[in-house]
C-alpha cells in the first residue's frame, strides 16, 4: 500500500506542477480556465483516492463543493469570452 501511495503522490504532483505552469504561462484566458479546471479535477481525484485508501466518505461534501466551483467558474469564463467576442466583431 505504501508503494501505491508513493505512485499516486508522484503522478498527481507532476500533473499539478504542469497544470500550474499552464495557468501561469497560458497564452489566453481559455488556456488558463481549462488548466484551472484540470487542477480542480486533480484535487478531486486526490481526495477520492484518499477516501478509497482510508475507507471513508467524509470528503464527499468537499468534492461536491469543488465540482460546483469548477462548473460555475467554467460557465463564467465562457460567458465572459462570448461577450468579449461579440463586442469586438
Amino acid at each position: 500500500m505504501n508503494i501505491l501511495m508513493i505512485v499516486i503522490v508522484a503522478v498527481f504532483s507532476i500533473a499539478a506542477v504542469l497544470t500550474l505552469f499552464r495557468i501561469i504561462r497560458g497564452p489566453s484566458i481559455l488556456d488558463r480556465a481549462v488548466a484551472s479546471d484540470v487542477l480542480l479535477t486533480e484535487v478531486m481525484c486526490v481526495l477520492g483516492a484518499e477516501m478509497a485508501i482510508n475507507g471513508h466518505t467524509r470528503s464527499i461534501p468537499v468534492l461536491l463543493i469543488i465540482a460546483a466551483v469548477g462548473v460555475f467558474g467554467s460557465i463564467s469564463v465562457a460567458r465572459y469570452v462570448a461577450r468579449r467576442d461579440n463586442t469586438t466583431s
